[in-house]
């Protein structure tokens, strides 16, 4: 069960919209209704009062004249004239012994009369209401000159009002209600429209028109972030789908030309009978070959490893002027073989150390210095910087040679692209050396960058510093600005 529930598909928002505004109109509908109700019933009650009050006060003043004796046709003709052209009121006028004087009520509110507490005087909020038999009254029992006096009028046109009333309210508060839901859907499937028509849009993409975009315009402001959001995810999907055919393309290329290589050399070497010798060269041969499918596709993976987004870098603290070193003593050979000088300037900024993988970063450098090494006349140097430039660290590989043409370089880090195709099978590289590059560096949230100008072409890679370390130079630097402060001020003036 928990699962299932779990699992249980959201109310839609239609739904929710709805019951909401239902509920919502119910409740004020009905409250308006009591209110309306309980006000016309006060205005009754008010009413009531005020025809009691007169009829008592008249009572008061006719018995508080001289009694001419309980029962006495004087005192009935004086309560007589006391409550002449009172209509709908009833009253009885009680002696000792709870006997009735003067009375004009039924029986059965005289018994009620008997068993009520007699009050000081009427009061609205001590009024009560009387159910005698289909009747019901609104009255009082008040105590008046040691005479018992009930005063009462009857409510039953009052009730049958009210009743009437009410009935309406809530019929008229339904039929709202109705109205208002009704109103609502409609309103709803209304507003949902640019929704349907957005999904339609959406459902109708595929990988032959990636190209579709919507409009933000077209749609209600509440949706505009929707459709570019969606217009944004389609830009990457667009973008990824191109690079993967064009890699997918890329790959089938590079590998054809070695395998084209094998089964040539294979057919010409079997084509008849040769020497010993001549079998060891195709195998040497085919062996280079092999060799250069093999450090592509290990390029390859490698690639992927790097893109995976579920892949843990091994981070630790790197010192890059250690690492560059390394690189240099390993392409040492090479550099001396070609008439290539390596240097080193001192770092900039004072922060050398990033948080990395020690490998990666390790592959990414050698992988910048050998690419300038491939393209560095003999007799030039190959310059290596960092350069620490606020929270950042920034790896510059410098090369003198040929102005690379501006339109290749937002390409250059592209997989399997080289500024001159015809002659890739020159060289050991496939064209993925600064592709990889430029996955660590995103691996690691760092970026690359190139630039060609005045016979200097300028590979860069920056890099986030480790915090540690920054910390380290920002304290030392300090130290060192105050000594200077402190053992030679005249240096400053100068």
């Amino acid at each position: 069960m928990p699962i299932d529930a779990a699992r249980r598909r959201p109310w839609s928002l239609a739904l929710r919209i709805t019951l909401v505004v239902s509920l919502t109109m119910s409740a004020v509908f009905a409250a308006s209704a009591w209110l309306v109700s309980r006000s016309i019933e006060g205005h009754f009650e008010e009413m009531d009062f005020g025809e009691l009050q007169a009829m008592t006060e008249s009572l008061s003043q006719a018995l508080a004249e001289p009694r001419p004796g309980d029962g006495s046709p004087a005192l009935r003709d004086r309560l007589g004239q006391a409550v002449a052209g009172h209509h709908g009121v009833y009253f009885a006028v009680l002696g000792a012994g709870d006997r009735p004087l003067y009375a004009r009520a039924p029986e059965a509110l005289l018994a009620v009369a008997r068993r009520a507490d007699p009050l000081p005087r009427l009061a609205p909020e001590r009024l009560e209401v009387w159910a005698v038999g289909a009747d019901s009254f609104r009255g009082g029992v008040v105590r008046m000159d040691g005479y018992r006096v009930l005063v009462a009028v009857s409510t039953d046109a009052h009730d049958h009002y009210l009743a009437q009333l009410r009935r309406g309210l809530w019929w008229g508060a339904l039929a709202a209600t109705l109205l208002a839901v009704l109103a609502v859907c409609v309103a709803v499937r209304w507003g949902h429209a640019p929704i349907r028509r957005i999904g339609a849009s959406m459902r109708s993409v595929t990988s032959d028109n990636l190209d579709l975009r919507l409009d933000p315009q077209s749609v209600p402001t509440e949706l505009s972030t929707l459709v570019t959001s969606f217009n944004a995810m389609l830009d990457q999907l667009e973008a990824s789908f191109k690079r993967l055919s064009h890699f997918s393309a890329d790959i089938a290329h590079e590998l054809r030309t070695p395998v084209t290589n094998l089964m040539t050399q294979t057919q010409v070497a079997l084509s008849k009978e040769r020497p010993p010798a001549a079998y060891r060269e195709v195998l040497y041969t085919g062996l280079d070959e092999l060799d250069r499918m093999r450090k592509m596709i290990g390029d390859m993976l490698f690639l992927a490893q790097t893109e995976d987004p579920q892949r843990r870098l091994q981070k630790a603290a790197v010192q890059l002027d250690a690492e560059v070193q390394a690189v240099f003593d390993y392409f040492e050979a090479w550099g001396d073989e070609a008439g290539v000088g390596l240097q080193m300037d001192p770092g900039q900024g004072g922060v050398s150390s990033v948080s990395g993988d020690r490998g990666m970063l390790q592959r990414a450098i050698s992988n910048l210095v050998g690419n300038a090494l491939r393209h560095t006349a003999r007799g030039e140097t190959v310059v290596v910087r960092l350069v620490g430039d606020g929270g950042a660290v920034c790896i510059e590989v410098e090369n003198p040679g040929p102005a690379i043409d501006p339109t290749h370089l937002p390409h250059l880090f592209d997989r399997f692209y080289r500024v001159d195709p015809s002659r890739h099978r020159e060289g050991e590289g496939a064209g993925l050396g600064l592709a990889i590059v430029k996955a660590i560096a995103e691996a690691h949230g760092g970026t690359v960058g190139v630039s060609s100008a005045d016979g200097m072409n300028r590979f860069w890679l920056r890099l986030p510093a480790d915090a540690a370390a920054m910390s380290h130079s920002r304290v030392a630097r300090r130290g060192s600005r105050e000594g200077s402060r402190t053992t030679a001020p005249q240096d400053l003036e100068a």
